[in-house]
């Protein structure tokens, strides 16, 4: 049983692995009050537990990584939810590895490239830069970021112009089974609703309108009462965000949807609940302050971070008896 400050009570099935050392070097367990450090299985987030509080290390793999405190997290009446777009609202995950698996296979000059199953979990959930780092580390180390990104948004534009015309990658954008009917419910009894992606909006934009084209509910913004991505991607003599720095498994995206982008303050943060199937991504919720419902079909288990969810669930119709 582990012994996390402000985490209920956990066992093995949460995914977490005792480690000595903070990746860092900062903390050691048994020394200078900490008690024992965990990190997640898929070794984004380390937690540092001391008696009165819990540190959670966030990894960078360009460099910036961060300490966030661990906030308490408890559910009252619910007032907002907060909903990640990739697995959860829309199935579009294996279309986003494609690219970034046809993005390895330019920079390696090899079209028969692809991807293992240990992947998987480093190339889905984070924001584009991470995946794409991940991949030159392991696979081209010779390539640039800049050049991967580069031929990441070449195919990105070629593939989404090809779905816009019909003529791209069958059923790349797939509304998720029962989603419809949780946000018309959401809707019914007066819930907030926000969706929060680590997708830049050109890419992530198309996605959730194609799910509301083939519900025929209209327009997405007309629905959802905040819509955060991470930004637009920063071209040559353009303009971009920091969204690739401050995405998932950083709390920033979900702490501003609901503070900023539904008028939430954190004081007031038991009334929300996020909803994720990657393992990133209830990191990100958890961070934040919120509570944290993990839904099945993503990475969660596989990535080794049951134990950042409150609750874990198949369906929506679970979450909405939790509600």
């Amino acid at each position: 049983m582990y012994k996390i400050h402000n985490f209920d009570a956990l066992d093995e099935t949460s995914g977490f692995i005792e480690i000595a050392w903070c990746s860092d070097g900062k903390f050691a367990a048994g020394k200078d009050g900490v008690e024992n450090i965990y990190r997640t299985g898929d070794g984004k987030v380390e937690l540092i537990c001391f008696a009165d509080r819990t540190l959670a290390y966030v990894h960078s793999s360009v460099g910036y990584p961060a300490y966030y405190p661990v906030h308490s997290v408890k559910k009252d009446e619910v007032k907002a939810v907060l909903m990640d777009l990739d697995g959860t609202t829309v199935k579009s995950e294996e279309f986003w590895i494609w690219i970034i698996e046809k993005t390895v296979c330019s920079l390696l000059d090899n079209p028969k490239f692809s991807f293992t199953d240990a992947d998987i979990p480093y190339v889905s959930g984070h924001s584009v830069t991470e995946h794409l780092k991940y991949c030159i580390d392991k696979y081209c180390p010779e390539a640039s970021l800049e050049r991967a990104r580069e031929l990441y948004f070449q195919h990105t534009g070629r593939e989404m112009q090809n779905i816009m015309e019909g003529k791209g990658r069958k059923n790349a954008f797939v509304p998720t089974p029962g989603a419809k009917e949780f946000l018309l419910e959401l809707k019914k009894r007066d819930i907030k609703i926000g969706l929060v992606t680590s997708g830049l909006y050109e890419k992530a934009y198309p996605e959730i309108l194609s799910a509301f084209q083939t519900w025929g509910m209209g327009d997405p913004k007309d629905f959802y009462d905040s819509i955060i991505t991470a930004g637009t991607a920063l071209g040559k003599g353009g303009t971009g965000t920091l969204g690739e720095l401050e995405a998932k498994p950083h709390p920033w995206l979900y702490a501003e949807t609901a503070n900023v982008g539904l008028g939430i303050p954190f004081a007031e943060r038991s009334h929300v609940i996020g909803i994720e199937d990657s393992g990133a991504g209830v990191s990100s919720i958890r961070l934040a302050g919120y509570y944290t419902i993990g839904i099945g079909g993503g990475n969660i288990l596989t990535s080794g971070t049951r134990g950042m969810c409150n609750a874990y669930c198949e369906t929506f119709e679970e979450i909405l008896k939790l509600i």
